[in-house]
């Protein structure tokens, strides 16, 4: 089961949404191999951290097909409309800095955090190498969260990152699931400071502007 919001929003997909996605993908002609609905979910986060926004045609072609292969010249509508839709509900979420629930499935009961978590990491790295405006970014401000979400990575998937490993190697791993889920989305929103910072609101007329930008957090939504 996904970790979904208690009271979610009028536009959040349903489970049935979740299950006619993944249908729909499942249904693409061979020999596209697209992302399952997880592995989506992080891509499309890592789509919207870019510091420049990603149109469609760009973010399209990866997520329908993981190697790169031509797609096809026309796409399901149905499936069109809930990809906007989810693609619209994560960027309102990343650029209001608020919690939000990815796409997790739980495993069996002994799967590790890790485990659980790995498909929507893998969507998420996915994302970085078919965008990489994000990591031209300064190094510094972008490694503690991006070793929040690659920790979960295996070492050898992370070549030539050694100040990466680094940062990795001096975090606790999460102690459970939830722990895991809530360290990615408060990663995400940490890398949404540093690609798309929040705008200080006006000045007002004879008042002293604000110190600086708050960010909107507050404790994830319960299960």
């Amino acid at each position: 089961m996904p970790h979904t919001a208690s009271r979610p929003a009028a536009d959040t997909l349903s489970e049935a949404d979740l299950e006619r996605l993944q249908a729909l993908l499942d249904a693409l002609p061979a020999p596209l191999e697209p992302l399952d609905v997880s592995m989506l979910d992080g891509y499309l986060c890592g789509v919207l951290l870019q510091p420049e926004p990603v149109p469609l045609a760009a973010w399209l072609p990866p997520l329908l097909d993981s190697e790169g292969r031509p797609t096809p010249a026309r796409v399901n509508d149905e499936l069109l409309a809930l990809l906007r839709r989810r693609h619209k509900e994560l960027n309102v979420a990343i650029a209001g800095r608020q919690w939000f629930d990815p796409w997790i499935f739980e495993l069996d009961d002994d799967a590790e955090p890790s485990e659980t978590v790995l498909p929507w990491v893998a969507g998420f790295a996915h994302a970085l190498d078919a965008h990489p405006a994000l990591m031209k970014l300064p190094e510094e401000p972008l490694l503690e969260p991006l070793a929040a979400i690659y920790l979960h990575l295996d070492p050898d998937d992370l070549e030539d990152a050694d100040t990466l490993l680094e940062e990795i190697e001096s975090l606790e791993p999460p102690a459970d699931l939830e722990e895991a889920v809530e360290g990615l989305v408060s990663a995400v929103l940490m890398l949404a400071d540093v690609s798309r910072p929040l705008k200080a609101p006006p000045r007002p007329a004879g008042r002293t502007a604000p110190h600086g930008a708050q960010r909107r957090r507050g404790p994830p939504p319960r299960r």
